[in-house]
């Protein structure tokens, strides 16, 4: 093995009990208000206990690393790194040199840069890097347009088209960001010529077939990028133009609690209690032809 391949990920906790070290690294090591430790354990709890993210990352590692034995037997070893949870970037890093990498290849398992955020991953990982002594990092900073993924949410919104009422706006959401780190950041662009794809692959029109909302903006005195997605569906509903929403959320690839509840349970409910139909296109996961696509980029990358 000669490149070692970091995938990062955000991270979740293991167990209930996790969750509040979890939140407090979230918090740059502040403990939670007792009322929000119980907001988000009530939030855990309602999805089923805890989230499946780690599952959902590790079949994701399973798949990359699959594509890339194939294409380079013995050549690659990937190792997933989280932003907020064990095992850390940091120590993933570490671990890969300590086995021998000699150059390694960061990836983010989110399709969409920002420097608040894909960012701040390869920040971590190169000053690892360099901490372990590895010569070269790698780095991909998005993979907004890798068509295999366009195909990917072209494929699952029409299948949710498909059971919905003729009239239905298609809502692309992705994870809200403080406006002020949003200024000159392609975050809001790459997230706009994703959608703009996949809806041109449908003959969707914008503005009346499917527009951008936002969600899960953080708790913190600073304004985030909305209209939040719960806003969007009072609005369709207000207007009596559409009958259903489908919602994709384009920014993130797995099933977790910003899915599974922000989406299925409250996004849901709003839909409901304003009277029109819901759907939510499924979850990237580990499916196959994109995985490999993005183990295609890593070999790409590392030469």
């Amino acid at each position: 093995m000669t490149v070692g391949v970091v995938l990062m990920a955000y991270g979740t906790p293991a167990d209930i009990d996790a969750v509040e070290p979890y939140y407090t690294h979230i918090r740059h090591g502040r403990p939670p208000e007792p009322a929000q430790l119980a907001d988000l354990i009530a939030r855990y709890e309602a999805i089923g206990g805890i989230s499946p993210l780690a599952e959902r990352t590790e079949a994701q590692r399973t798949a990359i690393a699959r594509r890339l034995d194939e294409i380079s037997p013995g050549r690659f070893s990937v190792a997933v790194g989280t932003k907020h949870a064990v095992p850390f970037i940091e120590d993933t890093v570490a671990a890969l040199a300590a086995r021998g990498a000699q150059e390694i290849v960061g990836l983010v398992l989110a399709p969409h840069f920002s420097r608040a955020t894909i960012g701040e991953y390869h920040d971590r990982a190169g000053r690892a890097c360099e901490e372990s002594g590895v010569s070269t990092y790698h780095r991909i900073d998005s993979w907004n347009l890798e068509p295999a993924y366009v195909d990917f949410l072209a494929g699952a919104v029409a299948a949710s088209l498909a059971g919905m009422p003729e009239r239905t706006k298609v809502l692309f959401t992705a994870h809200s960001l403080p406006e002020r780190v949003l200024v000159g950041d392609p975050y809001v662009d790459e997230l706009h010529a994703t959608a703009s794809a996949v809806a041109d692959r449908l003959g969707l029109a914008e503005g009346d077939d499917w527009s951008l909302g936002w969600q899960s903006a953080g708790r913190t005195p600073d304004p985030w990028r909305g209209p939040d997605v719960t806003e969007v569906i009072d609005e369709i509903a207000a207007s009596g133009a559409h009958d259903g929403v489908v919602v994709c959320p384009q920014g993130f690839v797995a099933d977790h609690l910003e899915v599974l509840y922000d989406l299925d349970i409250e996004a849901r409910a709003r839909a409901t209690d304003t009277g029109i139909a819901f759907g939510r296109t499924r979850s990237l996961n580990d499916d196959s032809t994109v995985m490999a696509a993005l183990a295609d980029r890593v070999v790409e990358v590392a030469g």
